[in-house]
């Protein structure tokens, strides 16, 4: 796990994205982005939290701010979860896991006393100037989306 902290410069990243594009963070210098990790596309936590960014995408947009969601899923599976779910923001893929490695997202994680490595839920708040503004982790998605825009309005 790295040890992100709040000041820290973000790691930079290239990802493809649905719809065959990339995104690039540092690209985004100037605006306020919000990178959220999810483990699994069309999985009930991760549907509810990227619906949740969709339905405030209006209010984040007002704040200037860019919200990007991560998973290691490929671009095919972003590609059906954005037009299942009307998602209207980019879904990076991190397939082979460096982002994931870079933002300490990738960790041990145990299901009915099986541990397996997996996406933590979390989500990154970056500043105009690329550096890190907030951080939540271990994400319960009830709420959080509140908490990000808050933060993301206050740092416009």
């Amino acid at each position: 796990m790295t040890g992100l902290n709040i000041g820290d410069r973000a790691p930079d990243f290239t990802l493809p994205t649905d719809g065959g594009g990339t995104i690039t963070l540092s690209a985004l210098k100037g605006r306020p982005v919000i990178v959220y990790f999810y483990p699994k596309d069309n999985t009930s936590g991760c549907t509810k939290e990227a619906c949740d960014f969709r339905d405030n995408l209006a209010a984040f947009n007002e704040a200037d701010a860019v919200v990007i969601g991560i998973s290691k899923d490929s671009v095919k599976s972003h590609d059906n979860f954005k037009a299942k779910q009307g998602l209207t923001f980019p879904l990076a893929s991190d397939e082979d896991g460096a982002v994931c490695e870079a933002y300490g997202v990738w960790v041990e994680k145990s299901m009915y006393g099986r541990t397996y490595m997996g996406i933590e839920r979390a989500s990154f708040l970056i500043d105009t100037e690329g550096k890190i503004a907030q951080i939540w982790r271990k994400v319960k998605v009830p709420g959080h989306v509140a908490a990000v825009l808050k933060s993301a309005q206050e740092k416009a």
